[in-house]
């Protein structure tokens, strides 16, 4: 059976010595060594979105790779792909070292300088294990394949910058996973100044910096930790005492987010809007990473900033971060195209719509799972957890509703929906102009052909009168029967008259308004006065 091994090192010489090595073990296949975690990660999230199958059976981290740390790295890689055999390569044989290479899931330890026997047993140990734990997975009810991403799916929420509904998305998002049937956990990581616990009205001594000394954080512990909110949501806030942020490192973010992806079905993390090294932890490790900007200049630059500061931390790329348009209006300048054109990411299908009145009675009692269904900002905030793969229905489910709407449907729904009694208005209006200058361009044509009648008839001493009122009601339509006309000699000259009666949207109704044509022609001789 062939090996399939992945060697993630920064150091071009210890790459070389690495694969050549591995390149002369039996039935062993080394693929291209990737320089850092992220192209680890990446590298591996790709394959298992494949196939379990098409994961390698052995990766070989190095001590130096950069910028997570080794251990922390390896840690990760367990949670995340629990059928790929984990090794460390390190000049480091102190029985510490192996002690907390073993805690953090790594399958053995391979030192340098690098030798071809202890290379080989560490592989093949790492394979067996690898191949063994694969049959586990494919082998019967009960245990599927483990999606990339290992256990729960884990959402962060981060700010472009200051004030634009961090928090608010986060829990809404959160409420929208629970309604759906998932057990969620909301991770509060705006550890200088969070809000989560006001927006929910609760007051729980214990936060996240709690976990900070701890080394193992066992179920039981965490559940120690977390406060179980009325809505079945379980919340792990952020501390009281802000300078007690500082207790929660990156290797506590990464301990926490971990813990709580194995628990629970959704984890949604609240990030704020000031990167620390938490955050940095949550937002790399995240399935999902939503970046929140309002449709502004200054917020549009300060997401801008926040992605490619991303980018140079190697903390997530553009293309894997997703943005969400707040408070957006149709009639903005900034749409949700250009926004993503100058951040260089995906934006999100879904935009939410600016409606504060709508959650100020929420906000202010400091209860947001009491905002109404009804809400627009509501539904586009569950209709946005279906879309990053919140919940588990491809649509929002809005009290016991399903709400089929993307971006601003709702909104214009609901602006057209009042607007339409006036624009029936205005098209009534503009119909019975329409019929009024009708009526009057008949009467007009009628008056005409009635004087030429009374002409012609008293040039041949016939009846004038006779032959003028048969003539005008001739050229009037049926439905605007009923027309009075009348003509009247004056010297050489016959003036017609013609009065018709103008209808009421319809012909055929009339209201009692008329319109009156004039017309006059003249005749050869006077006709008879």
């Amino acid at each position: 059976m062939t090996t399939r091994i992945l060697v993630a090192v920064g150091e071009p010489e210890s790459a070389r010595a690495l694969i050549t090595l591995l390149s002369q073990l039996p039935d062993a296949e080394p693929a291209p060594p990737v320089p850092d975690s992220t192209a680890l990660l990446d590298t591996l999230a790709r394959l298992a979105a494949e196939s379990l199958d098409e994961l390698p059976e052995v990766v070989l981290v190095h001590e130096r790779i950069g910028p997570v740390p080794a251990l922390d790295l390896i840690r990760d890689l367990v949670q995340r792909f629990p059928a790929v055999g984990v090794v460390l390569v390190t000049a480091d044989t102190s029985p510490a070292l192996l002690t907390a290479a073993m805690d953090s899931g790594a399958r053995g330890i391979v030192a340098f300088p690098l030798g071809y026997d202890a290379l080989a047993e560490r592989v093949q140990a790492a394979a067996s294990w690898s191949a063994g734990m694969r049959r586990h997975l494919a082998g019967g009810p009960g245990h599927e394949l483990v999606p990339a991403g290992g256990g729960g799916r884990v959402v962060t929420v981060t700010g472009a910058k200051g004030g634009v509904g961090t928090s608010l998305v986060a829990v809404q998002l959160a409420l929208a996973a629970r309604a759906s049937g998932r057990s969620v956990a909301l991770l509060d990581l705006d550890l200088q100044s969070g809000d989560i616990a006001s927006y929910l009205d609760v007051q729980f001594r214990r936060s996240v910096a709690d976990l900070a000394a701890i080394r193992d954080i066992t179920p039981r512990v965490l559940a120690d930790a977390v406060f179980t909110h009325e809505t079945g949501i379980d919340l792990l806030l952020a501390p009281a005492d802000g300078e007690r942020g500082e207790e929660v490192t990156d290797r506590v973010a990464r301990q926490v987010v971990h813990a709580l992806r194995a628990r629970y079905e959704v984890v949604v993390v609240d990030c704020g809007t000031q990167l620390g090294a938490a955050g940095a932890a949550a937002i790399e490790l995240a399935d999902q990473a939503a970046l929140l900007v309002t449709p502004d200049v200054i917020a549009v630059r300060a997401a801008k900033r926040m992605v490619r500061l991303w980018d140079r931390l190697q903390i997530r790329k553009a293309e894997e971060t997703v943005t969400v348009v707040n408070r957006y209006a149709r009639s903005a300048e900034i749409q949700p195209s250009l926004v993503e054109r100058v951040t260089g990411t995906k934006t999100a299908a879904t935009t939410v719509p600016a409606a504060y009145k709508e959650l100020q009675a929420a906000v202010d009692a400091g209860r947001m799972q009491d905002l109404d269904n009804r809400s627009t900002v509501k539904q586009a905030i569950w209709t946005l957890a279906a879309e990053l793969g919140v919940v588990a229905a491809p649509a929002a489910e809005t009290g016991g509703r399903r709400t089929r709407r993307r971006g601003d449907k709702g909104a214009v729904t609901l602006e057209f929906a009042a607007m339409f009694p006036l624009v029936l208005v205005v098209m009534g209006l503009l119909w019975q102009c329409v019929l009024y200058g009708y009526t009057y361009s008949l009467a007009g044509n009628a008056a005409d052909e009635a004087a030429r009648a009374a002409t012609a008839a008293y040039a041949t001493a016939g009846d004038g009168q006779g032959a003028c009122a048969a003539a005008g009601r001739e050229h009037l339509p049926s439905a605007w029967s009923g027309a009075t006309v009348h003509c009247t000699p004056e010297g050489t000259v016959v003036k017609a008259t013609v009065e018709v009666k103008v209808p009421l949207f319809f012909p055929g109704i009339n209201p009692g308004w008329s319109v009156r044509g004039e017309a006059g022609a003249a005749t050869e001789k006077a006709p008879p006065q």
